[in-house]
């Protein structure tokens, strides 16, 4: 009998703190205060690739800053950089979240005065997990998944 309660108790426990997390998660979405961490890369083309080393798009209040690895084809060739990647900083970007029915959030950035990242669209689940499409201006989409980071 007293194995049974403790078995209780702990399943009580672990969906108080499911529940904590997922309320945190939603604040920090809500004040726009995050980051992606991308676990894996999908190329239009190839294969997806494991990544090994912590890539992240941050949202911090009016801030976007993306530092994330690119593979694929390349329209035109940026002359005189040499960055690779999704790396950009902007604090002029148009910013919409909408909350999913069953949980989770659907994010469109849209980063203004950016010549290569037209758009990131962020698909977050209740529990954290996450997927970024990235549209360029210069390159084919990739996309991501990975989770998402608070504070």
């Amino acid at each position: 009998m007293l194995l049974a309660l403790l078995a209780g108790a702990f399943t009580v426990f672990a969906q108080d703190n499911k529940d904590d997390q997922q309320t945190i998660l939603k604040n920090n979405i809500e004040q726009k205060n995050y980051s992606f961490i991308a676990q894996s890369a999908m190329p239009m083309q190839g294969r997806v690739r494991q990544l090994t080393t912590e890539y992240r798009l941050r949202i911090s209040g009016d801030s976007v800053i993306a530092d994330l690895p690119y593979f694929g084809r390349a329209y035109t060739a940026s002359i005189g950089t040499t960055q690779g990647g999704i790396q950009f900083t902007s604090t002029d970007a148009v910013y919409t979240s909408k909350e999913k029915k069953k949980g989770g959030w659907e994010i469109s950035i849209k980063p203004n005065g950016n010549q290569d990242a037209r758009e990131l669209f962020l698909s977050i689940s209740a529990n954290g997990y996450a997927s970024l499409q990235v549209s360029s201006n210069n390159r084919q989409s990739i996309s991501f998944n990975g989770f998402i980071k608070t504070k």
